[in-house]
């Protein structure tokens, strides 16, 4: 095979460590030159990815604005630089990358383009009404279509995605739209235990977006723990600059009542999932495949989520965990009863999903489906 020259566009300099490392590796194994672009100086990411081999670009990028002025900047300098690098191969993921990293790719001529959809978050959220987000969605899904004409082929997590993509024309017809299992969990870093004995302890991970189910999650404890006292709910995951987010006035109030303990943020999950006994993420936004429910899996924890676009995919419901539908705050009560009451439920349940992210989740084998539809 040809050496190559790939090049990877992220919006989070960290999520190429986090959750694209092996991917990386594993296109630097087969003989590639491998660049990837993000708009932020994390330091430790970098020296990860140049340790693996992989070079790494600062392009100007705001990950959440909506200034386009800032968006030209931003295809300003993907375009300089996709002429410049000249790779074979561009590889997108997450929003502002496909659209702006697709239409620079595009314009700069790259001969082979790619797309991974990790979810729709806001932009198909039920949040999102009124005239403004009607305006938004109406752009989105255009900039979309004009950053992926030409391109070789695009990835989705969910059928809920890959059913928008076709139906607002995103691709043509003629684009394959191929399904990944989400990003994929490495099983040996995420390695199963069982549920710690003791009062049960209910996880939830996230960023505290108000669309993850955070006061619904806040709401069921404060129900369960008058009459389970002994009962812990946590939260772990950092505030948001979005005007969605939970304020740390209502995650105060929340740990002043003791409905909720906050853990903060962390960069290392691990800990804190072989702490818990049950893992819940009552999400209503458009996730892809949330990764931390992946890592939850691995870990062997029943999961509790909802019957949402992504994270119902991580659920068979009554056999590694429960699906409730979004917002149903007794029903999210009721789930986490279930486990209250038969202490041996979260063992049983967390070895059916180690046993799913095995066969489902396995990041080489999500990583082999890309790789291979890339030619790689």
């Amino acid at each position: 095979m040809r050496r190559k020259r790939i090049v990877v566009v992220a919006s989070l300099t960290r999520s190429l460590v986090n959750f694209r490392i092996e991917l990386l590796k594993a296109m630097v194994a087969a003989g590639h030159d491998v660049i990837a672009l993000a708009p932020d100086a994390d330091e430790q990411a970098i020296a990860k990815l140049q340790e693996i081999g992989v070079a790494f670009r600062q392009i100007p990028m705001a990950r959440t604005g909506t200034n386009p002025l800032a968006d030209l900047r931003t295809l300003k300098a993907l375009y300089r630089l996709m002429r410049r690098l000249a790779p074979d191969i561009v590889l997108a993921y997450t929003m502002k990358p496909i659209i702006y990293g697709g239409l620079a790719a595009r314009l700069a001529g790259v001969p082979r383009r790619f797309a991974l959809f990790t979810g729709f978050g806001f932009i198909f959220s039920g949040s999102m009404t009124g005239l403004r987000a009607a305006v938004l969605r109406r752009l989105s899904i255009g900039l979309y279509r004009s950053a992926l004409v030409g391109c070789e082929a695009v990835f989705a997590y969910n059928d809920a995605d890959a059913s928008d993509i076709r139906r607002h024309g995103m691709v043509s017809a003629a684009t394959p739209v191929i399904m990944v299992s989400g990003s994929g969990v490495d099983l040996t870093l995420f390695a199963a235990s069982r549920p710690p004995s003791g009062p049960p302890v209910f996880l939830l991970i996230a960023r505290l977006l108000r669309e993850k189910g955070i006061a619904e999650f806040a709401a069921a404890a404060r129900m369960l723990k008058t009459r389970y006292r002994t009962a812990r709910f946590q939260i772990l995951g950092p505030f948001d600059p979005s005007p969605l987010s939970i304020s740390k006035a209502e995650m105060d109030e929340w740990t002043r009542e003791g409905a909720v303990e906050y853990l903060g943020e962390t960069h290392d999950v691990g800990p804190y999932l072989t702490a818990s006994t049950v893992f819940v993420l009552p999400s209503y936004y458009r996730e892809g495949i949330p990764r931390s429910a992946l890592e939850a899996l691995s870990t062997g924890r029943p999961i509790i989520t909802t019957n949402a676009p992504g994270c119902q995919e991580t659920v068979i419901d009554g056999e590694n965990g429960f699906r409730v539908e979004p917002r149903d705050v007794d029903a999210l009560a009721s789930a986490q009863r279930a486990f209250l009451e038969d202490e041996d439920l979260a063992v049983r349940m967390g070895a059916n999903s180690r046993k799913l992210a095995e066969e489902r989740f396995d990041v080489h084998k999500v990583n082999h489906t890309l790789l291979e539809a890339m030619g790689i």
